[in-house]
């Protein structure tokens, strides 16, 4: 991991996580229930494209190397359940 919630005016960055070149991107989100749908429902269009501006400035303000490549994660927890689902957007 190289940053948890990094924070700027626009908003918040849950986790970085970078293997070698490789910076992973990852919003996380939670559940006790499916009342209000399932936690990836929740990262909307409008929130990947924050999430893309976020990461833009993060890359150019404070990456310790230079990417190579990008992804964005999404990780969820649903009654204990974790999912993953890598390159989600």
């Amino acid at each position: 991991m190289v940053v948890r919630n990094w924070r700027c005016r626009e908003g918040e960055l849950d986790l970085i996580v970078r293997q070698r070149r490789l910076y992973v991107f990852v919003e996380v989100k939670s559940r006790s229930g499916d009342a209000y749908g399932l936690p990836a429902e929740a990262v909307t269009r409008t929130k990947q494209a924050r999430i893309r501006r976020l990461a833009a400035r993060w890359l150019e303000q404070d990456a310790p190397v230079r990417a190579r490549a990008i992804r964005f994660d999404v990780v969820t927890l649903l009654r204990g359940q974790l999912d993953v689902i890598e390159g989600a957007f």
